[in-house]
Order: structure tokens, then sequence, then C-alpha cells
């Protein structure tokens, strides 16, 4: 049984369908009946699915995650990226994921269909971005990304797992995205995200369009010419989870290639209260690159890492500034502005960025 076509709205997820889906990985399971739980509403949407099924490998309550939000179809790049997260990523990487029981992108209605395990019926702690984490926590999972980072670690774009025939590559560069936000960088919509709640938590001193842009320029030059790996992609802690042994988890993964400073210095200013992050974001950094030691890379110096750090804070800042707010609440956008902020102007980007080609 083939599961393509993927349905596109609620009403095609049909006991045949599903039952085709699964069999994907379990050839042969039965399932007899099915009913939805409920269903969350955001980027993608999450239905929880209860199934009345003959296999010992599934468990009864899935999640079962897709593009069927009025915007889905306008989005295709972003289903086919969690796909690759799931069906690609996930059997070569130390990341804990939630265990995935189906996933498939189809290119003809640009939607992209994952059936994983329901973290709620696990009993996991999920994080949350108004939570923000003890430095100690912090660190647990930025061991865990240096080893995922490690994996696939190359000095440039065109060499390894990302060279034509590669494992990793389909993986499309992290901030050559930021094309997407080329409709929103406009005088008018900028400045209604600098008047909003939002753009009050930003320093005034990062207000000015013409610099974001440039901003945007420089890091992506800048990441061009340094190694590249694989990153997870977005790792604020609403996609962030604690496992019931304790582990760090990681869900909602969109794949791409780039410099790994990038990602900790996303996550490292996400996850932290700001006066904690300002104490020990370097000490943060070093065990990650001690990590990264420990896994053969030869990584820069500390100092180095600490520049990259404080010139890739803009990547974070434009991504929650300029949020749709259906994407995330207003507080979220709000909070992680705000962090990202503070961290602009303790690491003194703004020089940072100036210095740079």
């Amino acid at each position: 049984m083939n599961a393509l076509p993927l349905p596109t709205e609620l009403e095609g997820i049909t006991r045949d369908w599903l039952e085709a889906a699964l069999r994907q990985r379990a050839p042969g399971v039965r399932l007899r009946g099915f009913a939805i739980v409920d269903v969350n509403h955001g980027t993608c949407t999450k239905v929880r699915l209860r199934l009345d099924h003959d296999s010992d490998a599934i468990p009864a309550l899935v999640i079962l995650k897709g593009g069927f939000e009025p915007h889905s179809r306008a989005m295709p790049y972003m289903h086919a990226e969690e796909v690759h997260g799931y069906a690609d990523v996930a059997p070569h990487s130390p990341l804990r994921l939630p265990a995935c029981h189906f996933a498939a992108f189809d290119p003809a209605a640009g939607q992209g269909i994952v059936i994983m395990d329901d973290l709620v019926a696990r009993g996991v702690e999920f994080c949350h971005p108004q939570r923000p984490q003890a430095p100690d926590a912090v660190a647990k999972r930025l061991r865990v990304l240096a080893r995922h980072h490690a994996m696939s670690w190359a000095a440039d774009a065109a060499s390894g797992d990302f060279a034509p025939g590669g494992r990793f590559d389909w993986a499309t560069g992290y901030m050559a995205g930021f094309s997407h936000f080329a409709t929103l960088l406009t005088p008018e919509v900028w400045a209604s995200y600098c008047a909003s709640a939002r753009g009050a938590a930003l320093s005034t001193r990062f207000h000015a369009l013409n610099w974001m842009k440039d901003a945007i320029a420089r890091m992506q030059r800048l990441d061009a010419r340094l190694p590249q790996a694989l990153l997870h992609g977005d790792t604020h802690l609403g996609n962030l989870y604690v496992d019931i042994d304790g582990e760090p988890g990681f869900f909602d993964t969109i794949p791409h290639r780039g410099n790994p400073m990038l990602e900790v210095a996303y996550h490292v200013t996400c996850a932290l209260d700001p006066a904690d992050r300002r104490v020990h974001d370097r000490a943060l950094v070093a065990i990650y690159r001690d990590e990264l030691a420990a896994a053969g890379v030869a990584p820069p110096s500390l100092d180095e890492m600490m520049h990259l750090f404080a010139c890739f804070l803009p990547a974070g800042t434009c991504v929650f500034l300029l949020n749709a707010s259906e994407f995330q609440p207003e507080a979220i956008n709000t909070a992680y502005t705000a962090r990202f902020s503070a961290a602009m102007l303790d690491h003194a980007t703004l020089e940072a960025l100036a210095g740079l080609p």
C-alpha cells in the first residue's frame, strides 16, 4: 500500500491512509480504527491520534504533524526539511528525537507528514520560552549538540556529507534561508514591528532597517567562508524537552547546513535569562568547544568562537522580531527579542559586525 499522495486536509486522514502510512515502517500492521483526540493549530498542525492496531512497535497514542493550515501550501520547504530531519538525520544523530513511525514528503501537494510518539503520553517535561533554563541544563544540551555537529563537520559546503551524493546533500544553507524575510524587510512592515511590543523590547540601537539588511548580508558572507555542519535548525525552548530519564530531547527539527556557532548563539540566548547568560555564556561555549574536540573536531579558539557568537546574534533577533503571531504568541516573540537585544548589547554586536567584510 502506498501512502502517497499525502492528505492536505484533516478529512483526508482516513483509516486506509493511516494504515498505509504505518506500514511503511511496520509492514503488515493492521489498523482496526482510530480517533482524533485533539488538534493543535500553529506553524504546522499537530493531531493527536488514538490508534487501535495489532503492532507492539507502535504506541496507542501518536502525534501526526503536517501542513494543514491556510498558510501551509506556501511553506513546502519547511515540511520537506522536517521530514528530512526524522527520515534522514535521526538515524545518524545523537540528538534524542521522538520515535518516528512515518515520515514522507509529497512534492506535488507541497505536503510533509510525520507520525511520531506522543511525548505527552511518554511523560516528558516540555521546556517553555517563558521558563528560561539553568546554565547546567544548557551545558548538558550543548554537549549533545556538539556531538551532533561533529558528525557532519566539514571545511566547506562542497565536501563530505554535503557533496553531491553525500548523506545530507539535500541540506540547504541556514543563512540562505533568510531570503524569505525579504518581504518583511521593507520600511512599512519593519516600522510596524519596531512599533510593536517586541520592538519595544529591542534596543533602539537595532531599529534601523538598513542595519538589519546589512547585518544579514554580513552574516551570510561570514557563514559561507566558515566550516559547515548539519544544524538542528530551531533549538529555541519551545522545541525542546527533558526526557523521563533526565536527558535532553529535541523535536520540530528543520535541518540546514551552516556554521555551528549560528546554532550555539541562538540556543544559548534563547535558553537563558539575560542575567544568567551574561555570566555563563563564555563558559558554556567553552564546554561546547571541549565536546567538539572530544568528538575529533579541531575547533577554533574560544576567543574566535565568542566573536562568531556576537556576529551571529542578529539572526535570532530577526527570526523573533519578524515572527508572525500565528506562529508564536506575542509574549514569546517579545521575550526572545528582549534576550537577543540584551545579548547584542553585551557582546558589542554592532562593532563586531562592522569589522566584517
